[in-house]
């Protein structure tokens, strides 16, 4: 009876979330919300870290280690499209990501270790902003994160809906990928577009460096590597009769190691600076890098399949999954402590196809995963802090 009462009362509580979404580094409503739910369970917390991060610590037992949860707030900008009766009141925002379950699921957690106390140690529940952007984890940690508040271990989940309800997937290594942003403005000279001898044709130039691209992955990268480059826009300043001066391909990179991300980058730059200089064009290459990748920490990764076992049974677990080439900022977290970060699934449907993704504007949370999550971050900490 009491597990029933706490499944509803999460299940409403994530409901309520998804009525009232807030985007990245708005989260204020949501982090007073956690906050007052967090207090009545008896923790000690803070707000305020990294700008509208909040961090709840629960000590048991005489204990030295201190482990981490996380759980991601922000909503995205996105018009809701579903016909739920809990649909978004915020135009324009909605929780297209799950969050909204990701908070609710760590809350679920906390009222279970509030309650059973079955650790010996200290347990801090990190409440992040600012995940969609890739902008909170590292807000949190210039706010003074792991000096106000030190953890020995991190770890975090994420819903995903390509995998059946209740399963749980990690890997050792990079679990999700990086995300690299590039912009290659190459300057020629319009001319008109009878005459192409007359100028530098960039649309040309833009075309042979796009296909260029291509052979990074394909010939640089080892094949056992994960690795993505993507054109997802060009731009120009001619018209339909006109070759333009100048061209601008944008795009985005993807891949799950840090010496990966260095090889695009540093390929990247050469072939569209040579490819310009070739055609006697101008080039400027920009290319930032807005997530790192999520590199599980080895030791940390059989923790969290034991874990998993316990609570959703071994057929449903797997501890070698194929990394998502998608990025979060969990990353950021794990470049600075060990820990590790898991795919919880959350497919309706055995049919993936049938299934809705994230940042789909119809998007919903699955309820019936909200105390798997809340129990296997439960076990997680009885695993870790022993009595």
């Amino acid at each position: 009876m009491k597990n029933k009462m706490l499944v509803k009362q999460l299940i409403e509580w994530r409901r309520y979330l998804h009525e009232n979404p807030e985007p990245a580094f708005e989260e204020v409503n949501t982090a007073k919300f956690v906050a007052e739910k967090l207090i009545e369970m008896g923790y000690k917390v803070e707000t305020g870290i990294g700008k509208t991060g909040v961090v709840a610590s629960l000590t048991v037992g005489d204990g030295k280690e201190i482990i981490g949860l996380r759980a991601d707030m922000d909503a995205i900008n996105m018009q809701e499209k579903g016909e739920l009766s809990y649909t978004s009141k915020n135009p324009g925002k909605m929780h297209a990501c799950g969050h909204d379950g990701h908070i609710v699921t760590l809350l679920g957690a906390a009222k279970i270790l509030s309650e059973r106390q079955n650790f010996n140690g200290t347990v801090r529940l990190v409440f992040q902003p600012a995940e969609e952007p890739g902008k909170g984890a590292q807000a949190m940690i210039d706010d003074g994160l792991f000096e106000k508040f030190p953890m020995d271990e991190i770890y975090g989940l994420h819903n995903v809906p390509f995998l059946p309800a209740g399963a749980i997937h990690t890997r050792a290594g990079g679990i999700m990928a990086s995300e690299d942003n590039f912009t290659i403005r190459i300057k020629g000279k319009g001319s008109h577009a009878s005459s192409p001898h007359m100028g530098v044709d960039p649309l040309v130039i833009a075309a042979q460096i796009i296909l260029h691209l291509q052979t990074i992955v394909s010939r640089n990268a080892n094949p056992l590597d994960q690795a993505v480059i993507s054109c997802t826009e060009l731009h120009t300043d001619g018209v339909h009769n006109a070759i333009p001066s100048n061209v601008e391909i944008l795009g985005d990179t993807r891949s799950c190691t840090n010496e990966m991300q260095e090889l695009i980058e540093t390929r990247m730059r050469e072939i569209s600076e040579s490819t310009c200089k070739m055609n006697n064009a101008g080039c400027e290459f920009l290319y930032t890098h807005e997530f790192a990748p999520t590199i599980n920490w080895q030791e940390c990764v059989p923790f969290a399949v034991q874990a998993a076992q316990h609570v959703v049974g071994e057929n449903n677990v797997n501890g070698n999954c194929v990394p998502w080439m998608a990025s979060e900022d969990f990353g950021t977290f794990l470049k600075v402590i060990p820990g590790c970060f898991v795919f919880l699934g959350s497919g309706k449907s055995s049919n993936v196809s049938e299934n809705i993704m994230l940042h789909n504007s119809i998007y919903d949370y699955n309820d019936d995963i909200i105390m798997t999550g809340a129990e296997f971050f439960a076990e997680l900490i009885r695993i870790r802090l022993p009595e």
